[in-house]
């Protein structure tokens, strides 16, 4: 089967489709299919598959143009285009106008959402679905182009099963859990807190911040880049807890199961986390994760986990205070087994699925 797997990121770049689809690329090269990767902006150069960049500038008309023309290249005689985003590859798909392969789309975050929180929306995604029917009928418009789409989570599937007319036929495959080695915790002093991603608005980090202020005995580590660095950089110093508040850069897959062990808890505050695959790793590195309670992920999935409304300063102040008083337990959660998730369980849907279209 020759597979081309559209994303609008890639390794070394962090974020969860940048993960997915190297893992599942791989895969699919291992159990003998043709694969090859389109991406936006400097990828990594891979010897086993091809991994096709275009270049970013010229604002989205040029770049959806580019990356069509890499479509229609690449994907002439595919049997699957896999799309990772339905607008940065969605669109591009359908200026490609490809005939032969079939097309599938994979959703684990909402392109629109994602882009009004970055101009200040504050509300969580199902918020903004009974807000922005304009948006959504535009999105209905992309959809329509897929012959299926692959959702990360149930969560998502009902969301728009409510808000769509009509979405193409779809299902479930829900991310893997990492294989990684546990390691048990016991709380540092001063207190430990990690967040791990991209620096973008909808992660809720600047009302993180806020929270620090009232936490004296917490220090906080930031792994990543995005957008918002510089002003998280500026509003730590304009708070007065830049002393206790560390940048770093993106650090890659191998590097993570190190850091992980040396925290105490991984906090992800965002206002909507459907699907995210950081805490899924530090969950099964058995480091103690504190999630917002607005989430897709399954219940057995979040085994573990410590659930929370994390969207105001005083709601994060309040689940990290009573997350330090019950840390013992809280960490002996974070190392109970997990149920079995393997990558090569995600394969066999995934392939299961492209056979049958």
């Amino acid at each position: 089967m020759k597979v081309l797997l559209a994303t609008g990121i890639y390794a070394p770049s962090i974020g969860g489709p940048a993960t997915y689809v190297r893992e599942l690329a791989s895969l699919l090269h291992e159990n003998g299919h043709d694969v090859s990767v389109v991406t936006y902006g400097t990828a990594e150069d891979n010897a086993n598959w091809p991994v096709y960049s275009v270049r970013k500038w010229g604002g989205p008309i040029l770049r959806w143009l580019r990356y069509a023309r890499a479509l229609k290249k690449l994907g002439k005689d595919a049997d699957i285009v896999y799309a990772f985003s339905s607008v940065s590859c969605g669109v591009p798909l359908f200026f490609s106008r490809l005939k032969k392969p079939k097309k599938v789309l994979r959703l684990g975050g909402d392109f629109f959402w994602e882009r009004v929180t970055d101009r200040g929306y504050r509300g969580g995604l199902y918020e903004w679905y009974m807000s922005h029917p304009i948006l959504v009928r535009l999105m209905q418009l992309i959809l329509s182009q897929f012959d299926s789409i692959v959702f990360s989570t149930r969560y998502q599937q009902r969301m728009y099963e409510e808000f769509y007319r009509e979405i193409p036929s779809s299902i479930v495959i829900e991310n893997a859990l990492p294989k990684m080695k546990q390691h048990a915790h016991e709380k540092h002093d001063p207190f430990r807190l990690l967040f791990m991603g991209r620096f973008v608005s909808f992660k809720n980090l600047h009302s993180l911040l806020q929270a620090l202020v009232k936490l004296p005995g917490v220090r906080l580590t930031l792994i990543g880049s995005g957008p918002l660095e510089k002003s998280l950089r500026a509003k730590s110093k304009e708070l007065l807890i830049d002393q206790r508040v560390t940048f770093l850069e993106a650090v890659q897959r191998e590097e993570k199961e190190d850091i992980l062990k040396d925290y105490d808890m991984l906090v992800l505050p965002s206002l909507t986390e459907i699907s995210p695959n950081m805490a899924l790793e530090a969950r099964s590195s058995g480091l103690p994760v504190l999630l917002t309670q607005e989430t897709g992920l399954s219940p057995s999935l979040t085994q573990g986990m410590t659930l929370a409304p994390l969207r105001t300063p005083i709601d994060i102040v309040r689940a990290i205070a009573d997350s330090i008083t019950h840390y013992e337990t809280i960490a002996s959660s974070a190392c109970e087994l997990l149920p079995e998730r393997t990558w090569e369980m995600l394969l066999s849907e995934h392939l299961a699925l492209f056979s049958k279209l």
